[in-house]
């Protein structure tokens, strides 16, 4: 994984985790929170593994999975602001950094597919 990429996604599983604890003192909806946190941390797991994958095939799966956790942080992001349980710039910083990220996973699953080829 590239500089760039660990930084972003560890930047999306700080803010997240901020999140949750900010709302687990709110006492705000726990149960989509804790989908947040595991989403959103799921993310940057998933791309370390996909470092330790076993051939090149492997990787773009384990890349595939890091861009779905993605999507179900966003998800969870909507849902949480749109039962008031986040605040407008909670909501937009937060998914702000999960776009860039998708975006940036997703380049790098085409370019991985292209090396392939």
């Amino acid at each position: 994984m590239n500089k760039e990429l660990k930084q972003k996604s560890k930047e999306l599983a700080f803010k997240i985790i901020n999140l949750e604890k900010q709302l687990s003192a709110r006492k705000k909806n726990n149960v989509m929170s804790e989908e947040l946190l595991r989403s959103g941390a799921g993310v940057g797991s998933a791309l370390v593994k996909a470092d330790c994958a076993i051939n090149k095939n492997d990787q773009i799966v384990k890349i595939h999975i890091a861009l779905q956790n993605c999507a179900e942080a966003k998800y969870w992001l909507e849902l949480l602001y749109e039962t008031d349980s986040l605040t407008e710039f909670e909501f937009n910083d937060t998914m702000n950094t999960c776009d860039e990220l998708g975006k940036m996973v997703v380049f790098l699953v085409k370019k991985l597919k292209a090396d392939t080829s």
